[in-house]
């Protein structure tokens, strides 16, 4: 297995080093072999390539290079994000570019409580957050579709077109439909959008749900507007098992979803390609002021790491990688519990000494 290593601005490296340190243990306890190359894609290298801080002025990734990740099998991502680069514009220059030109069509969001991880929602246990969100990941509103008339006038118009194909439609939700069926829960898929607002988009979205379900009848179809499902995720998440949700709501409710799962720290997601390339990363930023401190918590990186090896040994039916993945994901779950401290609740351990917990644990495991 060929994996392209990206691992970005502030602390992204470290937790990616993390990770890689657990994927070295799992290949030789599992028995398949494995290459990384690293791509030095950062905001340090935007900012001594010339680029201006305040706007995107040259390619923070080159086509060349994107065209390089085309030939791995997997991408691992740190984080991105520079204290001295205006926001947004390595997010696009990288993130969205990656996403549009691998056509990366879905972002993989699981939202798991862990053992031993504190929900802010009092009563929840790992029993009741355990559920999957499938983010379209390329149409929308991230398309850059609209523009901008009469700039900085009394009279300054601005749109931004909600772009949402049939195809790209389809494709997610058969995606979510799918990955529902193989899933040991309810059985129970959820459309999350507003059609009683976005009654061209979503309609769209609710006719090839409930067209495509009909392929589906073993699963229970459900359908809730985008702002009843933020309620239901802080007062009843044991009600999900699998969401299906356009670009820009899917963002909005993972971040929620991250919350009720413990945090940033924990939160894992996977943007997909079943039949290309794929890139995984830790939700959480790049946190810069803690860059070089170890103390920044890298289970949602190596919780990446897992996701990715399950992934790519779906997509090319290799059971070893597949069982790779499963056994850094059980190996996460035993260590959890042991992370907490007794002062406020702060992570017990450094950033290496959970990395070192977790490959032993994996190491130790029959």
């Amino acid at each position: 297995m060929k994996i392209a290593v990206i691992g970005g601005d502030g602390t992204g490296p470290e937790v990616v080093a993390e990770g890689l340190k657990v994927l070295k243990i799992v290949a030789e306890k599992v028995g398949f072999e494995y290459t990384t190359q690293d791509f030095n894609v950062s905001g340090d290298r935007y900012l001594a390539a010339g680029g201006d801080p305040n706007a995107a002025s040259i390619p923070v990734i080159s086509d060349e290079e994107i065209a390089e990740l085309a030939t791995f099998d997997a991408i691992y991502l740190g984080a991105v994000g520079h204290p001295d680069v205006a926001p947004g514009i390595l997010e696009k220059g990288l993130l969205l570019k990656a996403r549009f030109e691998l056509d990366q069509y879905i972002n993989l969001r699981p939202v798991t409580l862990y053992p031993g991880v504190e929900t802010p929602l009092a009563g929840k246990t790992s029993d009741d957050i355990d559920f999957v969100v499938v983010r379209e990941n390329t149409e929308g509103l991230y398309t850059g579709m609209g523009g901008v008339q009469y700039k900085g006038t009394p009279n300054e118009v601005a749109t931004q077109i909600m772009c949402n194909t049939r195809q790209g439609v389809e494709r997610a939700i058969r995606y979510a439909m799918d990955l529902c069926m193989r899933r040991d829960d309810k059985k129970q898929i959820t459309l999350v959008g507003k059609t009683n607002v976005l009654t061209y988009a979503h309609d769209l979205w609710f006719r090839a749900f409930m067209e495509i379900g009909e392929e589906y009848p073993e699963l229970t179809k459900d359908y809730n507007h985008v702002d009843a499902c933020c309620m239901w995720f802080v007062k009843n998440p044991e009600y999900y098992d699998t969401i299906v949700v356009c670009n820009m709501f899917g963002d909005i409710i993972t971040d929620l979803g991250a919350m009720i799962q413990g945090g940033m720290g924990v939160a894992a997601g996977g943007n997909i390609n079943p039949s290309g390339v794929s890139m995984f990363e830790p939700i959480g930023g790049s946190a810069p002021k803690y860059t070089g401190q170890n103390v920044i918590n890298p289970i949602a990186a190596i919780a990446s790491l897992a996701m990715l090896l399950r992934e790519t040994g779906n997509n090319t039916g290799d059971a070893k990688l597949v069982d790779a993945g499963n056994r850094v994901e059980q190996a996460i779950r035993s260590v959890t519990p042991q992370m907490k401290s007794q002062s406020a609740g702060r992570m017990g351990f450094s950033t290496s000494e959970v990395g070192d917990l977790i490959a032993k644990t994996v190491a130790d495991a029959e």
